[in-house]
């Protein structure tokens, strides 16, 4: 896989869709005191779903666990693309990927004729915070859904 190239994963890439996954959240489980939702969702239900985009690392770079360095996990609804999860394996971080995954995210939703993106990031991942907005999210509400207690955004596509 070429590191420009976004694709469908496939069930072989599901090792690699968990261990980038737990790659990039894991650190969060202490701070924010229980397993992001990503960790533990079923990847390979995912990927058989056609839910799970995959990317390669950027150009010169390795990373471990293979050539997946980053993936965004989508579910299409009647009037918006949600974007359930973005990973970016820490080995890749900085370098563009996770710019290419929401730019990929966006034209995904256009290419399915939606005009709206909507994802949601647990309060204390305040990284998110700061990036989302730079990419044209809005924040629109705070909820709690059991344990975990969110912002909610979306993204107004022209």
């Amino acid at each position: 896989m070429t590191s420009e190239e976004i694709r469908p994963a496939t069930m072989a890439d599901v090792p690699a869709v968990k261990a980038v996954t737990d790659a990039a959240y894991t650190h969060y489980i202490e701070r924010i005191g229980l397993v992001p939702r990503p960790m533990e969702a079923d990847h390979a239900a995912n990927v058989a779903a056609g839910k799970v985009f995959v990317t390669g690392g950027p150009a010169g770079g390795e990373v471990a666990g293979g050539e997946v360095a980053g993936l965004v996990v989508v579910e299409a609804f009647e009037d918006h693309l949600f974007l359930d999860s973005i990973a970016v394996h820490p080995d890749a971080r900085g370098r563009g990927v996770g710019r290419r995954l929401l730019h990929f995210v966006d034209a995904h939703a256009r290419a399915l004729g939606l005009s709206e993106v909507r994802l949601y990031t647990h309060v204390m991942m305040w990284e998110n915070q700061r990036i989302y907005p730079r990419y044209g999210y809005e924040l629109v509400g705070r909820r709690a859904d059991g344990p975990y207690d969110r912002f909610h955004y979306r993204k107004r596509l022209s």
